[in-house]
């Protein structure tokens, strides 16, 4: 029996846990896998403190892998599985990996990583699935078959480490509260009932959770975990299909669902016929973040659904940070609403002067609850996201009203956010300059109405190159060999040089700016 399941099972045994694209878990069948995969993991030489990374999708198995590493002490690093080799073997030798947990759908990409990945301390691979058998693995069922089920002895508390794309071209692992090691597993669940209310969930309650985005990205993480934990179904969605999560919603009951502005734009685009079908009556709240909603977008889904579209402000440095309902938004559009009471937010000037209402500048907070975040061997990075006083920030722009409410306007931090999903130009910069033909580059983000933002690159050709069409899909080609798909540039301009300050900095500001005049902000 597990720390933080015992309860559930004791209420809820036979009833379903987590439902999947593979069928059903019970809370009795959930709970005893997991006693099984901490034995497994454990039997192969795993100690408190060291890291489990998982490339595996929206299934049973990383929830299961999330809650042995909550029991076992260990750092559960969730891999996005849109990644590509090099990507992958960077965060293997970055984190450490004493285990890798792949679904076999991404075994190549995973191979391919470990042959180049500094892994000195990996003990354990495990792969998911009925697929081929791949050298040097072990069958994740086979392992947790064959372990014990004898009750965890002097279980410790683990937790996640995300890892965001990074400003200087390599991701950076988020360690914030819920990446502390040791102790009892059950503060997960005091963290858990803390986030209900933001979730929209009360424990004990028999909600149906929703997630239908990747459960590698720390907000999609939360909104299925917790509510777990809260004692909600999960159903997981592994690949997002508008039609296909409104037929789960009604199939499945469910009470709450998370989405970003680019699934919301995609179910509103859905034929009349398939709108006017969806019952949704057990709906209770749809909640979104991640990225800026249009507020036509918005105002859409509060006419179709009603008033159960909540917004909230975040990211993974910081958790959550401001909560907004429909009715609030309606009075107030554009907003992502007041502040939580555990967090204070800041809105500072250049020289660090709290600024006052209507006033535009850096957004910065502070938990009130005492947590923080670091950037796993990033010291630097850390530093810069930091400054007196506990202060953090996720290098946004923005201001607070009269009533206290948030409203942003622009990104300091050199980031496009396309499709709820972040990408940092600097590692695309990186690969296109790595390309034979290509001298420099600056990689923004431009306006998109579905994806929000698209990635286009601005690129200097080498002396004797000349720009064609031949040219262009051989340099998306090189790019898609070195970076996940959603960061390959979707346009380019070619110009003989790219503006720069006497100190040789690019102004990124001068080629960006143009593709944002006339709108409201530049985000």
């Amino acid at each position: 029996m597990t720390a933080l399941l015992a309860d559930l099972v004791a209420d809820r045994g036979p009833e379903p846990a987590v439902i999947d694209e593979r069928g059903t878990t019970t809370w009795t069948e959930l709970d005893e896998r997991v006693t099984r995969l901490v034995h497994a993991l454990e039997d192969r030489g795993l100690r408190v403190g060291d890291s489990v990374v998982a490339m595996v999708g929206n299934q049973r198995e990383l929830i299961e892998i999330t809650l042995a590493c909550a029991h076992g002490g260990w750092l559960m690093v969730p891999v996005n599985w849109h990644w590509v080799a090099p990507e992958v073997a960077y965060v293997l030798g970055d984190a450490d990996a004493a285990a890798v947990v792949v679904d076999h759908r991404w075994a190549d990409v995973m191979a391919r990583a470990l042959v180049d990945a500094d892994v000195p301390r990996l003990r354990c691979r495990l792969l998911v699935g009925d697929g081929a058998p791949v050298s040097g693995f072990e069958r994740y069922d086979d392992a947790v078959a064959a372990a014990g089920t004898a009750d965890l002895v002097d279980p410790q508390r683990g937790g996640p480490m995300f890892y965001t794309s990074g400003t200087t071209g390599r991701p950076k692992g988020v360690r914030s509260a819920l990446s502390a090691i040791g102790g009892p597993p059950e503060v997960l669940l005091l963290i858990a009932h803390t986030m209900a209310p933001i979730i929209g969930v009360t424990p004990g309650s028999r909600g149906v959770q929703l997630v239908c985005g990747p459960l590698y990205h720390s907000a999609q993480w939360a909104f299925g975990v917790f509510a777990l934990l809260c004692g909600s179904t999960v159903v997981l969605q592994h690949r997002f299909d508008a039609a296909g999560a409104l037929g789960a919603i009604d199939q499945h009951g469910v009470t709450h669902v998370h989405l970003v502005p680019t699934q919301m734009i995609r179910m509103l685009e859905l034929p009349d016929d398939v709108r006017t079908g969806f019952d949704g009556s057990s709906l209770v709240q749809i909640i979104h973040g991640a990225a800026p909603c249009s507020p036509s977008v918005k105002r859409r889904m509060i006419e179709w659904v009603g008033p159960k579209v909540t917004e909230y402000y975040g990211g993974t440095e910081g958790g959550f940070l401001s909560l907004i309902s429909a009715d609030e938004w309606l009075e107030r559009p554009g907003s992502v609403g007041r502040p939580l009471t555990v967090v204070e937010v800041l809105v500072l000037g250049p020289d660090g002067e709290v600024l006052g209402a209507g006033e535009t500048g850096d957004v910065w907070f502070r938990s009130l609850l005492g947590s923080d975040f670091e950037y796993h061997n990033a010291p630097e990075k850390t530093a810069g996201a930091h400054r007196d006083g506990g202060l953090g920030t996720l290098g946004d722009v923005g201001y607070l009203d009269d009533d206290g409410y948030l409203f942003l306007s622009d990104r300091k931090i050199d980031m496009i956010v396309s499709g709820g999903v972040n990408i940092y130009p600097a590692e695309i910069e990186g690969a296109l300059t790595d390309h034979r033909a290509i001298a420099d580059a600056a990689v923004f983000g431009i306006p998109d109405e579905e994806m929000g933002e698209a990635v286009h690159a601005v690129v200097v050709l080498r002396h004797g190159h000349v720009w064609s069409d031949a040219l262009q899909d051989d340099l998306t080609g090189f790019c898609r060999e070195r970076l996940a798909g959603y960061k390959v540039p979707r346009s380019y301009e070619v110009l003989d040089a790219l503006p720069r300050s006497e100190a040789g900095k690019l102004t990124k500001r001068q080629l960006r700016d143009p593709w944002w005049h006339g709108r409201d902000r530049a985000i």
